[in-house]
């Protein structure tokens, strides 16, 4: 566990919250050429009734999404980098904002009414946890996402300071964290992107101390496009691989490469997941950071329960 500042959660001794008639939860959601999904998004989270503060990371968009939401959504916070930061983006979001928790949602997800609240209360009562990996329900017909049971069923258990089963991975736009355990760790990696990126948030949180947690009672929704989006597969294996570059013994971080060698011999993906990753690999190799025994037991844990 890293050092606790004066006002660290984990210490017991936590800095004076925001006031009762302030929602304690802010929501950051990046967008990059999504104008119509993005509108609808915020008028779903104009609606909750926590009344949260919302802050917009528009990721260098070209379809004149800046423009409609402060047309449409003034009250919402809009911060325009000037380029794509991709995951990134939702950092510098939550530094923007000052409420103790932050919720994610993309421009195709929201959160359902009084879910912010139950975050909240459960981050409340757990100083140590850090992230909320909430329930995911999809479509219209609310229909469980698959990665719900696999929370659900997580090997690593239950801890006794925490509300559910720890885990080492969730849905971003279904995750609430705590601010300053979020920021106290970077954040998303900027050297990620999107695609397979919360692993690394994870797996950083359970290294500095922080509880990961399942929370099957907070439920977000997500409605995304039918259909993957392209690329997508090949940005999460190259996330896969570049993650245990980033923290894993070295051993594991060259077996992972030889599998994705092997099957790029027949898998365009694999291929295009392991051009990309090797592009990166200098970037990754200078920001290394291997995490301590008891971490990587319970990323082996999870990967031969898989």
């Amino acid at each position: 566990m890293s050092a606790q500042p004066a006002d660290d959660p984990r210490t017991g001794v936590v800095a004076d919250g925001p006031p009762a008639d302030q929602s304690r939860t802010g929501i950051v959601v990046i967008t990059r050429n999504r104008r119509t999904s993005l509108l609808r998004t915020l008028d779903r989270l104009a609606g909750l009734p926590e009344r949260p503060p919302v802050v917009v990371v528009d990721n260098g968009s070209t379809d004149g999404t800046a423009g409609a939401v402060r047309a449409k959504h003034p009250g919402v916070q809009l911060l325009t980098p000037g380029r794509n930061l991709a995951a990134a983006g939702r950092t510098y979001g939550a530094a923007a904002l000052s409420t103790p928790y932050i919720a994610f949602s993309d421009d195709d997800s929201w959160w359902e009414p009084g879910a912010l609240d139950r975050a909240a209360d459960v981050l409340d009562t757990h100083p140590r946890l850090g992230l909320v990996a909430a329930t995911t329900l999809v479509g219209p017909e609310a229909t469980p996402d698959p990665l719900n049971e696999a929370l659900r069923s997580s090997p690593l258990g239950q801890e006794p300071d925490l509300p559910g089963r720890s885990v080492l991975g969730f849905l971003a736009c279904a995750a609430v964290v705590r601010r300053a355990a979020f920021l106290e760790v970077g954040g998303f990696h900027p050297l990620l992107g999107v695609g397979g990126e919360e692993q690394l948030l994870a797996i950083d949180l359970d290294t500095h101390g922080w509880g990961v947690a399942h929370c099957p009672g907070v439920v977000a929704r997500h409605d995304p496009d039918v259909g993957p989006r392209p690329g997508r597969v090949a940005r999460m294996r190259r996330n896969e691989l570049l993650t245990a570059w980033l923290r894993r013994p070295l051993r594991q971080a060259v077996a992972q490469s030889a599998r994705l060698a092997l099957d790029s011999r027949d898998d365009p993906q694999a291929r295009l997941a392991l051009a990309d990753a090797a592009r990166r690999l200098p970037a990754a190799l200078a920001r290394r950071r291997r995490v301590p025994p008891r971490v990587e037991r319970r990323i082996r844990l999870l990967e031969m329960s898989s």
